[in-house]
């Protein structure tokens, strides 16, 4: 075991969480909203939107993240390349940063997680509060935005933090995208001197660390709604 080496290789696979928590929130900030409109489709009974969005969850939780990464990361450019090519538009596709791919495979692997999280979420609500609501003259939109979502919000919030701890884990497979985050930093270094071991052991921790910080802090936001929410009632 190489200390030294353990020690350093910490901080530089710790360079690369700026990149992962980019890409965490990104994702999340596009991912939240298609997640609840999905989820609204299902419970609402949209017809062929709830069809469409029941395909579409069984097949992005059906099949890895991996496999979805080769898939994007290697059609999506042709596809352009032949789009631009078709109406003469000169760009090249193949210096396009790796991130945007990321952006795209993580977006769609999280929004399909989100829609069935904020699924249940939904159901713990009683329906009564919201025929209650219409009953009062609310529309649709208004009974969801003031009464509906902000208590399904609520019971959602531990499954919304295993969600984001998972998507910041599964930044890790960015490096089949050559993205220069925690895993392919640490690898890099790696390479010099063979210290895979040392390596692993740096990310290991890195991910660690980012978690609990990410678990603690959807803990804390939790205490702190179960208090107004005591406090109202």
């Amino acid at each position: 075991m190489n200390f030294e080496f353990l020690i350093e290789a910490f901080f530089i696979a710790l360079s690369g969480a700026p990149t992962a928590l980019l890409i965490t929130l990104v994702t999340l900030i596009v991912a939240i909203p298609l997640g609840l409109l999905g989820a609204l489709t299902r419970i609402n009974q949209v017809p062929v939107l709830k069809q469409l969005t029941r395909v579409y969850v069984s097949f992005v939780r059906g099949t890895p993240v991996i496999i979805q990464i080769f898939i994007i990361y290697s059609s999506v450019p042709l596809l352009l390349a032949s789009f631009f090519e078709k109406y003469s538009i000169n760009i090249d596709v193949y210096k396009v940063n790796p991130i945007w791919y990321a952006f795209i495979v993580f977006a769609l692997y999280t929004t399909a997680n989100l829609i069935e999280v904020f699924r249940s979420a939904l159901n713990t609500v009683s329906k009564g509060q919201l025929e209650a609501a219409l009953s009062t003259g609310l529309t649709h939109v208004q009974a969801y935005r003031r009464i509906i979502l902000p208590q399904a919000l609520v019971s959602a919030l531990p499954n919304l933090c295993t969600t984001t701890t998972n998507l910041i884990k599964a930044t890790s497979l960015g490096f089949a995208m050559s993205l220069p985050e925690i895993t392919l930093k640490a690898k890099v270094a790696a390479n010099v001197g063979y210290n895979y071991l040392e390596a692993y052991i740096d990310i290991f921790l890195v991910y660690l660390i980012i978690c609990s910080i990410v678990e603690y802090g959807f803990k804390w936001y939790e205490k702190r709604l179960a208090k107004y929410k005591a406090a109202v009632a």
